[in-house]
């Protein structure tokens, strides 16, 4: 049976105009295909025999079952969204739940400029985790790709990665069970880890993964593609039993 991985669409909810005046959504969506969307690591995810679903409203218990892999991305602020749909303690208590019985959480927050941190802080709260108010690894330019390096060595998630380009990130504070999973150069952890119940979190302080960044963009060197690939295989592995402890 095929497991399904869903991406958050409500937390989420950006729009913008589109030539003959209408709404649009965009931003971290499956189905965009420009720089700013998720199509290339969404196909990641199915040519791993995935199946691809959106949520477009608050998380429960019900609509979280069959879910494997949930993802929450950029949630919004004012400036993006009018009328953010912010997370509320309840919805941090349902996704909890549904980690504690085998799910799989993915975070993906940005600098504080993009992003609304309070609340999705409520939901990174249950699990050790923090972000931050700063920003890490600043890129002026693509003259300046380097100050975005993050190098891997022996991690658990990233196996086949050796040099990530994550620009512009929060970093992350953790207590707990929470571990460091990526550092910037700074030496702050901008990535994090950690076990909940029978379930996972990970946490990223930027949406690192959009296609703009796995599509042979980066220059040589860079392995965002081979990242995204490494998470999805950790992701999903995690949720076939028997699950990794």
């Amino acid at each position: 049976m095929a497991q399904t991985v869903t991406l958050d669409y409500y937390f989420n909810h950006e729009t913008h105009k589109t030539k003959s005046g209408q709404a649009e959504r965009f931003h971290y969506l499956w189905e965009d295909t420009a720089n700013s969307g998720f199509s290339v690591w969404g196909g990641i995810f199915k040519s791993k025999g995935a199946t691809l679903n959106s949520l477009e409203t608050a998380p429960t218990s019900a609509n979280l079952k069959g879910t494997s892999v949930y993802i929450i991305v950029d949630p919004d602020s004012k400036e993006e969204n009018p009328n953010p749909n912010y997370i509320q303690q309840a919805d941090a208590d349902n996704i909890a739940q549904w980690v504690k019985a085998g799910g799989v959480l993915i975070m993906m927050a940005n600098d504080s400029a993009n992003v609304e941190l309070n609340h999705f802080n409520l939901l990174a709260a249950k699990f050790g985790m923090h972000f931050n108010n700063d920003m890490q690894s600043h890129v002026i330019d693509d003259a300046h790709f380097d100050d975005g390096a993050v190098w891997i060595n022996n991690n658990p998630v990233f196996k086949t990665s050796k040099k990530a380009f994550i620009k512009d990130a929060c970093s992350i504070g953790l207590s707990g069970q929470a571990k460091p999973l990526l550092k910037a150069a700074s030496g702050t952890a901008i990535a994090a880890i950690a076990q909940y119940g029978e379930g996972a979190v990970i946490a990223i302080g930027d949406p690192w993964l959009y296609n703009e960044y796995v599509n042979g963009r980066l220059p040589a060197g860079f392995d965002n593609d081979k990242a995204a690939t490494d998470l999805a295989d950790y992701a999903l592995s995690w949720c076939k039993p028997p699950r990794k402890k």
